[in-house]
């Protein structure tokens, strides 16, 4: 996979989590593919935390 493919999978990550987000393609020259990566990685661990989370908590719901 690309770095352009994976930052742009990053942005699409960071951006379900709220408002519109965009990355300047300049850091690509700054990063290795095995950072972004990593970054990817994060986030998705991220996603699946906060998912259990949510679930967690709506198991208090009350019924009404």
């Amino acid at each position: 996979m690309s770095k352009q493919e994976l930052l742009k999978e990053i942005i699409e990550l960071l951006n379900e989590y709220g408002s519109p987000t965009s990355i300047n393609p300049s850091v690509l020259e700054f990063l290795e593919e095995s950072d972004l990566v990593e970054i990817k990685k994060s986030l998705i661990q991220s996603k699946e935390h906060h998912l259990d989370d949510k679930q967690w908590l709506d198991s208090f719901k009350k019924v009404l």
